[in-house]
């Protein structure tokens, strides 16, 4: 069945039960200010774990304009649990290759999902509209959530009560709400700010983002069109039809191609969107023959910045209210969702008595950490797509002209970071390994799914929105069983996630299963057992049960004296070790295959040493690094192979 127009949907102002009554009456659950994806998202959680909630929006349609594109597998994984999975990836536009392009010439391919037995793709695109629109109906078949359209939070007062017994069970924030039929009081135990970057919710308490606007424009062009250019990511470096500048084409569903153009830091963003300016440079990069028009065009500025603080007392911001970077990475929606399911449980034990308030900090340290390497990313982007400086240039354009020939350089080449979860390695809910455990799903690590032996399902599917026990077995999957259940029945578990919350009353449940495809995903050697919170992170590992060990007495290697060949790269820490070939200096050939341990690391501060130099001290600098890596490389043959292949990329 064809979805609705989503776009062309609008929806009535109802006046709140407040305003029926003429009195605020008791608090709320949770008010979510924003019926964005991120305020959605985090409505359809609370109500997935029992807890009421209103969404208040000033707004009577969905986004105009498909804006995010680009949602990840990490996102779809979200989606599926959230209930509305199917519906986005059905729609969506599959993808997982991109090519980088030097002029008119291909760089290289990467490939985002190279192995099979994974669910959902690397990413989809999808117009944001239908994104919200499937959010939408998911939210309207839930019992516990209300929709209040044309409502729109003018203040924000926090409201402390006198504690009872150590609790403060009558503090809330209360908020005062602007209507067609003239403002009410909106009382919640806690808001979620979702409404966005220019969140009416901070203005209201008087906070602010603190960041950088970079001096660049892009210009974006919807382009309904037909045309058999294949579901890749496609991103030009200094293209013959748009000289000196990038470009990015993206396939979207229904025909339409989004297409970003950098515009420079002078191009008049009024201008720039008009019909004269916008149809040559798309005539330019189709041809002057082909056939499309314009959906949507809009002008962007790259900006990365973030709130100080996602908690403010019982006031949680989530989303573009809370952080913000450029576009390219796809880091802001997918972000803005992983907030969303960072903080729902959360509230929710909170809101039923079943953790204290203070586990609600640990969403606001967790996802500024995310924060803060989403915009490091981004940043980073930034500066190689869009070089400020003649010597920045000089090394981006190096980078490109050797990356065609040699892997070492792609891994510089930097067209967008694209969004990755990131591994909470340093949450206060984790503990560490009470055993060697050896493998990528670290404390912190987002969990990923695999297929389930004996074509049961996906793993993820099988995890619920609880805390989860997950052992892989090895073939006795009734003892495995029976090991969990008297391992539960005990105080072990139980003691393990109520010392992390700081005091606990809920449950968990054991998840057992063959080792097959999941169990090497998750790096198991029959009988490991890692601890998942409702969100789908690794808490732990906790000591397997004696029933367990019995089962599986082959233990996981330690970190250190890993058996086996090691091929440059470990995932033991939730992030890349460099544990490289060490050769002997002398007689050693010049390493062309990637070789840097912290490539990005390297390139910043490449960058970063030439930064406030002339042009005269850069090459002057250059000379002496030249020179002193020279030096330390020794071999006269490997120089001469470097000065060749570096004369040859040119």
């Amino acid at each position: 069945m064809a979805a609705p127009d989503y776009q062309r949907l609008r929806f009535d102002y109802v006046p709140g039960a407040e305003q029926r009554s003429g009195h605020a009456g008791a608090p709320h659950p949770v008010v979510v200010v924003g019926a964005g994806p991120v305020g959605l998202a985090t409505a359809i959680d609370l109500a997935l774990h029992g807890v009421p909630v209103t969404v208040v929006d000033d707004d009577h349609a969905l986004a105009t304009g498909s804006r995010a594109i680009c949602f990840a597998k990490r996102t779809l994984d979200i989606f599926d649990r959230l209930g509305c999975g199917d519906a986005m990836v059905e729609k969506g536009v599959r993808w997982h290759v991109g090519r980088v392009y030097l002029r008119d010439q291909q760089v290289y391919a990467f490939d985002l999902l190279p192995e099979d037995g994974h669910r959902r793709p690397a990413f989809i695109n999808l117009q944001q509209y239908y994104v919200e629109g499937f959010l939408l109906e998911r939210a309207r078949s839930l019992p516990g959530i209300e929709l209040r359209w044309g409502h729109r939070v003018t203040a924000v007062e926090a409201v402390e009560a006198v504690e009872r017994g150590g609790q403060g069970a009558d503090s809330h924030v209360a908020l005062t709400v602007a209507t067609p039929d003239g403002p009410y009081v909106l009382r919640a135990r806690y808001v979620v700010a979702a409404d966005g970057s220019r969140s009416t919710v901070r203005s209201a308490m008087g906070l602010e983002t603190r960041g950088q606007t970079f001096r660049d424009r892009f210009l974006i062009a919807d382009v309904r069109m037909e045309a058999d250019f294949p579901p890749e990511r496609w991103f030009w470096f200094d293209p013959p039809f748009h000289p000196r500048q990038s470009v990015l084409l993206h396939r979207q569903p229904d025909q339409v191609w989004r297409i970003d153009f950098q515009l420079g830091w002078d191009a008049d963003p009024a201008l720039e969107k008009t019909p004269e300016r916008v149809l040559p440079r798309v005539r330019a990069l189709l041809g002057p023959d082909a056939k499309f028009q314009l959906d949507w065009v809009s002008v962007y500025t790259f900006a990365c910045h973030r709130m100080d603080s996602f908690r403010h007392g019982r006031v949680l911001f989530a989303g573009d209210a809370a952080h913000g970077v450029s576009p390219f990475g796809a880091r802001g929606a997918n972000s803005g969702i992983q907030d969303a399911e960072n903080l729902a449980w959360k509230l929710a034990l909170v809101l039923q008595g079943r953790a204290p308030e203070r586990l609600l900090d640990s969403y606001a340290s967790e996802r500024e950490r995310a924060a803060d390497e989403n915009i490091r990313h981004s940043t980073r982007s930034t500066d190689f797509i869009t070089p400020k400086s003649t010597v920045s240039r000089l090394f981006r354009d190096a980078v490109l002209a050797l990356a065609r020939e040699h892997p070492f350089a792609r891994q510089l080449v930097n067209s967008g970071r694209l969004s990755l979860p990131t591994v909470l390695a340093d949450s206060p809910l984790n503990t560490a390994d009470e055993e060697a455990f050896d493998c990528a799903m670290v404390p912190g690590a987002p969990c990923v799914d695999a297929p389930l032996a004996d074509a049961r399902g996906w793993l993820l599917s099988q995890l619920g929105g609880e805390f989860v026990l997950l052992v892989f077995g090895v073939g006795r999957e009734a003892d495995v069983l029976r090991g969990i259940e008297e391992h539960i029945g005990g105080e072990h578990l139980g003691e393990h996630i109520g010392e992390r919350l700081g005091g606990w009353g809920g449950s968990a449940r054991g998840c057992a299963h063959r080792r097959g495809r999941s169990g090497a995903r998750w790096g198991a050697r029959g009988g490991v057992s890692p601890l998942r919170c409702p969100a789908r992170h690794v808490l732990s590992h906790p000591a397997r049960p004696a029933c367990l060990r019995a089962l599986a007495p082959g233990r996981c290697g330690p970190h250190r004296g890993r058996a086996g060949p090691c091929d440059g790269y470990e995932r033991c820490t939730g992030r890349h070790r460099w544990r490289g070939p060490t050769p002997g200096v002398r007689d050693m050939p010049l390493i062309t295959e990637p070789n840097l341990s912290r490539p990005d690391d390297f390139y910043e501060a490449l960058i970063e040493t030439h930064r406030g130099l002339d042009d005269a001290s850069s090459q002057a600098l250059n000379a002496r690094l030249i020179l002193l890596l020279a030096n330390h490389i020794g071999e006269h043959d490997t120089l001469l192979t470097a000065l060749r292949l570096a004369r040859e990329a040119a």
